[in-house]
């Protein structure tokens, strides 16, 4: 992010604001059309108005607008170009090679000013014919972003090792390189995931899904990356290692966190074996149908809400992802939960969640066999969960690792 070239930020009311984007009264403004291929049922309709309006967007002249055609790199960097208002520090001028002549020249070299494209992501050429994929339009939103505003850039540098709350996080797996941008994008809302809770990295994106995430870059305005729930979420979770803080209402009482506990060895009590801990999400679902978190949906499924509704206390989960080192043959649940009876850690999840997203969870049954292939230093990544009290107060659980640090959290 070093190379990106910085966006002037304006002074307005004597408040700082992101130059980028003063989408007040003076945008200038084209007349409103009525596309024939746009009807007033379209579920973009409002949005793809709204962007031909304000002169992000323009229609074609056969009176369409043809909202389900794909976006090229060329139409987005132009997009992001009329979007941004603010001046950059430096202009940039033929950029790539291949640009030369071409009619978006002049505003893919504003973009890249402006700081959304890096222009050693190309180093073949830009290829503006080349449709954008939905990681490239989060990693151009972003770097913009970051290069506006200082609390973004951070942001970004916070959610390098975070999970990020979508299925290819847990399956196969989000790159360091790839995932800042995802968690920005998607943290601040402007950009969001499918019905499936899926990103959809190599998908691509229509004209109208692009004119709605235009008009949420809009009101961008004065926003700083702190102002955002869920990105805080994130970025706690690649920093503290969780999002405890956010969700529940407990405490840390030795001053550590799960950042002090991370990665760390924890020996079980009967020397059966031994457990690192790597991340600990907790989701509050008190109100069910409005949990709290951005995790939510990744560990929670309509099976657990029978259950949940008729306890008589309001639980919070936690969920950890662990690596269990088995350090006997025949290693089994018992030597697990005897193991670590007084600990934080906790049981299977549903296998249904887990089946579909992918990630491993304890087994129900057969545990000897699921540890068979595994030892003391070849380990098996799971996820677990354990439910608290949010009510309770006082020492609430805990656990050391192996170098004496260790974790303590208490009720208010």
């Amino acid at each position: 992010m070093n190379d990106l070239k910085k966006v002037t930020q304006l002074i307005l009311s004597g408040a700082l604001v992101f130059g980028m984007f003063p989408f007040t009264g003076n945008t200038s403004q084209a007349a409103v059309t009525s596309f024939k291929d746009v009807p007033t049922s379209h579920w973009a309709k409002a949005s793809i108005d709204a962007a031909v309006e304000k002169g992000y967007f323009k229609g074609f002249s056969d009176g369409t607008f043809k909202p389900g055609a794909t976006v090229t790199r060329a139409e987005f960097a132009a997009l992001l170009a009329r979007v941004a208002k603010g001046t950059p520090e430096t202009g940039q001028g033929n950029v790539f090679k291949d640009l030369t002549g071409h009619w978006s020249e002049t505003e893919v070299n504003r973009a890249v000013s402006l700081g959304f494209i890096n222009v050693k992501d190309y180093p073949n050429g830009f290829k503006p014919s080349t449709i954008i994929t939905r990681e490239e339009m989060a990693k151009w939103i972003s770097s913009g972003l970051a290069a506006a505003d200082k609390d973004f850039e951070q942001a970004l540098e916070d959610t390098k090792t975070s999970l990020i709350p979508v299925k290819e996080a847990f399956s196969p797996g989000i790159s360091q390189s790839k995932a800042p941008y995802i968690a920005v994008a998607m943290g601040t809302g402007i950009m969001t995931g499918f019905p499936d809770h899926s990103f959809g990295l190599s998908k691509t994106t229509t004209r109208a899904e692009t004119s709605v995430i235009l008009l949420r870059i809009a009101n961008m305005e004065g926003k700083k990356a702190s102002s955002f729930e869920a990105l805080n979420e994130i970025r706690s979770v690649g920093v503290a290692k969780s999002n405890f803080k956010e969700i529940t209402p407990f405490e840390f009482t030795t001053g550590r966190d799960f950042s002090d506990a991370s990665e760390k060895k924890v020996t079980f009590s009967n020397k059966s074996g031994s457990l690192v801990l790597h991340r600990t999400i907790a989701v509050d679902p008190t109100k069910w149908n409005n949990k709290r978190g951005v995790y939510a949906p990744f560990f929670f499924s309509e099976s657990y809400k029978e259950w949940y509704q008729s306890y008589p206390k309001k639980l919070i989960a936690v969920f950890q992802e662990v690596t269990i080192y088995p350090n006997k043959k025949g290693f089994n649940l018992d030597d697990y939960r005897q193991g670590l009876s007084n600990s934080f850690f906790g049981s299977a999840l549903k296998e249904e969640l887990a089946e579909k997203f992918g990630y491993t969870t304890l087994p129900k049954s057969n545990a000897e066999n699921f540890f068979a292939k595994y030892s003391s230093t070849n380990g098996v990544r799971i996820w677990i969960v354990k439910w608290y009290d949010e009510g309770y107060k006082g020492l609430v659980a805990g656990f050391k690792t192996d170098d004496g640090s260790g974790v303590q959290i208490y009720g208010r």
